[in-house]
């Protein structure tokens, strides 16, 4: 593994060590297929770390075996001090607290047939709020994504995706986590949209100190909401380092592939990338890069 950190560590939040994924084999006496080898990832109170590769790498692997829906071979996963990868049901439903997860679409992962506001006020009640102070949260909440009041008397299909996005952050945000897993949270948004939704995660990270696990594909999205980065490739971290490093000068070879393969809009400068591509053998993929996606660095030397 390349590693090209410049923060000194400090205490993590959440850490895994040697994690190790497999699912059985198809067929008779089919060896089982791994699909995490040997991950060890940090992440810091306040932090967003993005975990980025190609499609089938295994970095939705990760943020699965960290909720507790993926089966861990080996290896640990430790959240704020305590093992939580051998966590049985009740424990999992308490540690929905403290980590919650954001999904890729948000129609999907949203109740058609429940009000947002029904859908805001589950985990509230599910963890012994009242109704008055559920009701309160809920307003809180649709104030804090920038929906109206209204909007909780709503179902999902009235809103237009980015909204139902937002949406899905509030849910997320419901129980006040310290840990938030964003998988490809705005992959499937316009670009304009995915501004406005990366913009309001990073507002919310400033205001609340909250952790993001942000799962991604796209190196120009990672660099703009990432502190670190870490690549991964067919199941192994491949590269990790601060965002600025990773994203414009990455050593491994993976990663400069990865790079390459986001589109720019000068044409010679494209024709430049895609032969340079064509020489690393790349097969890795990209969207097109967001507008005025300027690094997020936070860290020289100290961590702040």
């Amino acid at each position: 593994m390349t590693t090209t950190e410049a923060c000194a560590p400090a205490e993590a939040l959440l850490s895994t060590r040697n994690l190790h994924v497999s699912y059985p084999g198809q067929g008779w006496r089919a060896p089982r297929a791994e699909v995490l080898h040997d991950v060890s990832l940090d992440i810091r109170p306040g932090e967003t770390l993005g975990l980025v590769g190609e499609s089938g790498s295994g970095k939705t692997t990760i943020g699965r075996a960290i909720l507790g829906l993926a089966p861990v071979a080996s290896g640990t996963v430790v959240f704020d001090g305590e093992r939580i990868d051998q966590a049985g049901r009740a424990r999992r439903r308490q540690l929905s607290r403290d980590i919650q997860v954001i999904f890729q679409d948000p129609y999907t992962s949203l109740n058609p047939s429940r009000t947002v506001g029904d859908t805001l006020a589950e985990p509230l009640l599910g963890h012994g709020a009242g109704a008055k102070e559920a009701r309160l949260r809920v307003s809180d909440l649709l104030a804090r994504v920038r929906l109206p009041a209204d909007a909780a008397a709503r179902l999902p299909r009235e809103f237009s995706g980015g909204q139902r996005q937002r949406v899905a952050i509030a849910r997320a945000l419901a129980l006040r986590p310290r840990l938030i897993i964003c998988d490809e949270p705005v992959s499937a948004l316009d670009l304009t949209t995915q501004r406005t939704v990366l913009d309001l995660l990073l507002e919310i990270q400033d205001e609340t100190d909250v952790a993001y696990l942000f799962v991604t594909h796209d190196l120009s999205v990672v660099r703009f909401v990432s502190h670190r980065v870490a690549v991964i490739r067919h199941g192994r971290i491949v590269e990790t380092g601060d965002a600025g490093t990773v994203t414009t000068r990455p050593q491994h070879a993976y990663t400069q592939a990865l790079l390459l393969a986001a589109p720019v809009t000068d044409v010679a400068a494209q024709r430049r990338r895609r032969e340079a591509a064509r020489r690393l053998g790349c097969t890795a993929t990209s969207t097109p890069s967001m507008p005025c996606c300027a690094p997020r660095i936070r860290c020289s030397g100290t961590w702040s």
